[in-house]
């Protein structure tokens, strides 16, 4: 085709490749194939036949606001109306990659915004500076003389105007802008859309059921596939060629091939597969195996209950040396020369995702070439696999990323893929595997199980002089990315994340101490700060009630950053704090947001029901400021999901194994909230700067269970050091105390 005519019949699309520098490089767009048949590797398409204006959403959409978010960056800079704006997933490509998150295409942690902030507001305002040049060579004037209005340039001096659908149309376009740089971007007071409630796109199309999830995906003629999998907590990564320790040894598939609908058994190195014409045929067949199993990983000897108590007696043991990072002074020095010190432990079971969309991933392998539907957190990842798997190279694996029913961090996991993509090569058809809910929930990377012992070092005038944090843990780093970790061993980023408390405290010490327990242990919604943070917490209030202040006053005492004071006291008066309760108690935690700088402060009302040991969570106060507000209302739901996830969490999940055997296998034995148990919440947002950027998804869900646990000491003397807060440890703390003449105890674990 030629150019001209390319354009004309495809619209105008914008292409850009992040130069070593950082800088946007206008690249040319380019036709494939017999005419219409048009791939792009762009961010923005403008569509004169539709009237729309078409970009590329490079990450996951989960339900955390991305698919609207980050297309509003490129709009803004755009200058585009939002009225016209349409959304398409971004293919997995090197383009796309986040620039702050492993230089990867992939989401979690809440690094979509922050990673992208840059990138693709320099998108679009690159395809606003060709849009003017084309508009002013059409006019015959200087693009200097030119502007723009929402989807219109503007020669205001001859009162004249073009719509960027126009411009669309013109002959000869040329992408060949000067370059644009940060420089050239708005300044924050003439953002029309940062700042403001837009409405998100993702939302019709759930609510009319256009939305398409990856359990959803049909392709003509495929089969679907069951996995059955060993009794063995196990979660292999394909990229790294694991899983064959616990595979099978020996099948026997007779019974099971004699199901209608059945096609074929395959064995796979970790696991067997039944395939067939229908998915509940698969299921039945997966019932029908019989397999003999290796069983040579360490998992097979693993006991949640007797790790927690081997590992807090190692969390406690100084001579045990582990790896420290951001630590100041001399706590040791402190300590022995303290008026007073005081010392705890807390320990945290597993906890699981849980989605509920449970993983699945359908694949189809032509000759040397693979297409791969997924609800990926990791287009980068699922390339990669399915690469590894195929044989392919990563260029001929296609992603198409599906809308996910929760990924929490799950969905960063890509055994799916790789099953899926092995056994499309092997059947040669497309294959959709489906896991039940027991496979998710037995076979989950898991929140690493955590035990935790902190010293604090305290002076005849009450001051905190000194702060000991030591974490035994397993390692996640050393699971997902396994080479980097074997070549260069270090503090594990998601684990420690939150230890490095933000007080003021001059001599601290801060020590992770690797585990390995050969159960998998992967991401998870605000996965280390969801114990450390309820550690740091906790201790906090108890200097405080050893020292007999009010433990929101410490912290502010404590706190040298001010945007952290701002959200204490805010919280203090929106919550009321010093108000007399009838059979409840408040309790207050704070989060600086780790990586992300975010702040939150939270408080919690709670009641306890002393016959039962149940915990009811009433009401929550919470104050945040996370820098620039790019949308107040999907910020308040983001911290409203953060809140009620640290609840449950708090409350209720947890996964046990014994021999490496999860005992949970769905929801009556690993209960989520039910709507009549979600508390009140009442949310207040500041604004720490437009420069400020910090994301949102997790800051609310790890100060929920030290404000919690908090409140309860408040209301009953009892200290719950311990997650989750089940009843049956409440009812053993309140025990305790009434065996101990309600003195105050040490733990009740």
């Amino acid at each position: 085709m030629e150019r001209r005519d390319f354009l004309k019949r495809t619209g105008l699309t914008l292409g850009f490749l992040v130069a070593p520098g950082g800088l946007l490089r206008v690249v040319d767009a380019h036709a494939c194939g017999e005419e219409g048949d048009v791939d792009l590797n762009a961010w923005v398409h403008i569509s004169n036949s539709e009237n729309t204006i078409t970009v590329k959403c490079p990450t996951a959409e989960m339900g955390q606001g991305n698919y609207t978010a980050i297309p509003l960056l490129v709009a803004e800079e755009l200058d585009a109306d939002w009225r016209t704006i349409r959304v398409e997933q971004a293919p997995a490509e090197k383009a796309y990659a986040n620039p702050d998150d492993f230089n990867v295409q992939g989401v979690g942690g809440t690094r979509a915004t922050q990673g992208y902030w840059r990138t693709v507001r320099l998108a679009g305002a690159q395809a606003r500076a060709i849009l003017i040049l084309n508009a002013a060579r059409e006019w015959g004037v200087s693009p200097a003389e030119c502007n723009t209005e929402p989807n219109n340039v503007v020669h205001a001096a001859a009162g004249r105007k073009m719509s960027y659908m126009e411009v669309a149309k013109l002959d000869n376009v040329t992408l060949d802008a000067s370059l644009i740089t940060e420089k050239h971007l708005k300044p924050s007071s003439q953002w029309r859309l940062i700042g403001r409630d837009a409405r998100r796109l993702d939302v019709p199309l759930k609510v009319t059921g256009q939305a398409r999830y990856g359990i959803d995906v049909q392709i003509p003629g495929m089969l679907y596939a069951s996995i059955l999998r060993p009794p063995v907590a196990a979660l292999p990564q394909p990229l790294y060629g694991d899983g064959a320790e616990n595979g099978p040894m020996k099948v026997d598939s007779a019974e099971a091939l004699k199901i209608e609908g059945v096609v074929k058994v395959v064995e796979l190195p970790h696991a067997v597969a039944v395939v067939g014409t229908d998915y509940w045929a698969t299921v039945l067949g997966k019932r029908a195996l019989k397999v003999e199993w290796r069983n040579g990983s360490l998992a097979s000897q693993y006991d949640s209950e007797a790790k927690k108590r081997e590992w807090a007696t190692l969390a406690a043991d100084r001579a045990l040396k582990g790896r420290t990072f951001g630590n100041a002074g001399d706590f040791d020095a402190a300590f022995k020369t303290a008026a007073q010190t005081l010392s705890a432990d807390y320990v945290t079971d597993h906890a699981h995702h849980a989605c509920m969309e449970p993983f699945n991933a359908t694949a189809s392998m032509m000759h040397n070439d693979m297409e791969l539907w997924s609800p990926t957190q990791g287009q980068t990842w699922a390339q990669q696999v399915c690469a590894k798997v195929t044989g392919l190279t990563e260029d001929k694996i296609r992603v198409h990323t599906t809308f996910l029913g929760g990924g929490f961090g799950a969905k960063t996991e890509q055994l799916p893929n790789a099953e899926t993509a092995m056994l499309s090569k092997i059947m040669d058809k497309a294959v959709k595997v489906i896991w039940s809910r027991e496979d998710d929930i037995k076979h989950g990377a898991y929140r690493p199980l955590a035990a935790q012992h902190l010293d604090a070092a305290i002076a005849a005038d009450g001051r905190v002089l000194g702060w000991s944090h030591r974490v035994v843990a397993d390692s996640v780093l050393a699971r997902v990315r396994k080479t980097a970790w074997d070549q260069n061993p270090a503090i594990d980023s998601a684990v420690a994340v939150g230890m490095t408390q933000p007080y003021g405290i001059p001599n601290r010490h801060h020590e992770f101490v690797h585990q390995a327990s050969g159960v998998p242990v992967g991401y998870w919604n605000a996965v280390g700060s969801g114990y450390t943070i309820f550690a740091v917490e906790s201790f906090v209030d108890e200097v405080a009630a050893k020292l007999g202040k009010d433990p929101l006053q410490l912290r502010i005492d404590l706190l040298t950053d001010t945007r952290g004071k701002a959200v204490l006291e805010r919280v203090r008066k929106l919550s009321d704090w010093s108000r007399p309760h009838d059979g409840m108690a408040m309790g207050v935690a704070y989060n600086h947001g780790g990586r992300g700088h975010g702040q939150i402060a939270q408080v919690v009302e709670v009641s306890v029901n002393r016959s039962s040991g149940a915990i009811r969570v009433h009401n929550v106060w919470a104050v945040a400021d996370s820098g620039a507000v790019l949308q107040p209302r999907h910020l308040r739901q983001q911290l409203e999901t953060g809140i009620i996830w640290g609840v449950s969490a708090a409350l209720r999940e947890q996964v046990t194994i014994k021999d490496g055997v999860v005992r949970q296998s769905s929801f009556n034995d690993y209960p989520v909230p039910r709507m009549d148990e979600i508390p009140e919440i009442h949310i207040e947002l500041l604004q720490g700067g437009p420069e400020l950027l910090s994301g949102a998804g997790q800051l609310g869900v790890a100060p929920m269970a030290p404000a919690i646990a908090n409140a309860v000491y408040r209301l009953t003397g009892a200290r719950l050091r311990a997650l989750p807060m089940l009843p049956e440890r409440m009812k053993l703390a309140l025990g305790v105390m009434q065996g101990l003449g309600k003195q105050r105890i040490d733990s009740a674990t």
